[in-house]
């Protein structure tokens, strides 16, 4: 489904219960909110044009990466972010949830007889 934003356009192309895969397009100067995902990384990855993936660190630093055509980034679960086109850009936006590996609980211990 295609929404239309401030900064230009989303659509969702694919989406479950841990997994999103949109297409956006950003023109010049548009940019997102400042914003966190709780438990979804956020990945960016330009099909053309150029994005600025701004990210807020601790003692309120901001990490900015410039990414070009083919170039890709991800943004962790709980850090504050927003992009911000310099050119007019299409670019597809991932998110996924966070996976824990210790997310087993044990009620019995395996063995052998």
């Amino acid at each position: 489904m295609k929404a239309g934003k401030v900064w230009g356009d989303t659509v969702n192309i694919f989406s479950n219960h841990n997994f999103e895969f949109h297409r956006i397009q950003v023109k010049k100067g548009g940019y997102c909110s400042k914003h966190k995902h709780l438990h979804k990384y956020n990945g960016f990855y330009i099909e053309s044009g150029e994005l600025v993936i701004s990210v807020w660190k601790e003692y309120n630093l901001v990490d900015k990466t410039i990414l070009s055509t083919g170039e890709f980034t991800i943004v962790s679960p709980g850090e504050y972010h927003l992009f911000e086109a310099t050119k007019d850009t299409i670019a597809f936006e991932l998110y996924w949830a966070k996976f824990d590996a210790d997310d087993i609980v044990r009620e019995t211990q395996g063995g052998t007889v």
